[in-house]
């Protein structure tokens, strides 16, 4: 096939299609990111999400809260199920304890292209270096294992919170999408992040040096922050 030479055009790239996610456990010093079990994962994640109390962390999600526990495994069964999104569970290394999920969605090999989200984080896990680990891991077999080219991160855009993470993570801001989506009967205008292969030895450098245990203090705080040394890699 000829191209017209006076067309611009994209760079060429390698088109094999990259293989898609596979349920596989990702094991860290913080947590592992394992395939979520609805029914061996029910109790763990219903104490830390579910119930009226966690209302908060389902605002910005398709579904939930969930108020007991029989609508809460009902929608861990389908996540459980799904094929894209692809979910895994948090465990914490130490106790096993299930604190969190996320997923693997809009799964383009083709293009590979993937993205993470579907992401809810007890209170036990924000904040906390497992948290970053988790994303740390995720991202690490997309672009190591995997082969993906571009990593996106959508959120609400008034997700302040995920807006920040997305950032702090190493992801680029994209853009908004207005009037992307409808969720719970309102409107969403999605905030889009990515991040690219050609990105990720500078990022991954820069996990690495915030997860180290010499950048955490007897008390667990941080030294230098995980912001920082992405810029500073940059």
């Amino acid at each position: 096939m000829t191209i017209d030479a006076d067309q611009p055009v994209g760079r060429p790239v390698h088109a094999t299609p990259a293989p898609r996610p596979e349920r596989t456990t990702l094991g860290g010093r913080f947590v592992r990111v394992v395939p979520l079990d609805a029914e061996r994962h029910l109790d763990d994640l219903f104490s830390c999400l579910g119930g009226l109390e966690q209302a908060s962390l389902w605002t910005y999600m398709f579904d939930g809260p969930f108020a007991d526990r029989t609508a809460f495994i009902e929608a861990m069964k389908k996540r459980e199920a799904s094929n894209d999104a692809l979910f895994f569970a948090i465990e914490e290394a130490g106790s096993n304890r299930a604190v969190g999920i996320a997923s693997y969605m809009r799964i383009e090999p083709a293009h590979r292209v993937i993205e993470v989200g579907g992401i809810v984080f007890s209170p036990d896990l924000r904040r906390k270096p497992g948290a970053t680990e988790a994303m740390y891991l995720m991202t690490r077999h997309v672009f190591e294992d995997l082969g993906y080219r571009r990593y996106e991160w959508k959120c609400d855009a008034l997700n302040a919170p995920s807006r920040r993470a997305a950032l702090r993570l190493g992801f680029a801001f994209e853009g908004i999408f207005r009037s992307h989506m409808i969720i719970k009967g309102r409107n969403r205008d999605t905030a889009w992040f990515s991040m690219l292969d050609t990105e990720w030895l500078a990022l991954k450098a820069a996990f690495e040096a915030w997860l180290a245990p010499g950048n955490f203090d007897a008390d667990g705080m941080q030294k230098q922050s995980l912001s920082a040394l992405n810029a500073a890699s940059s």
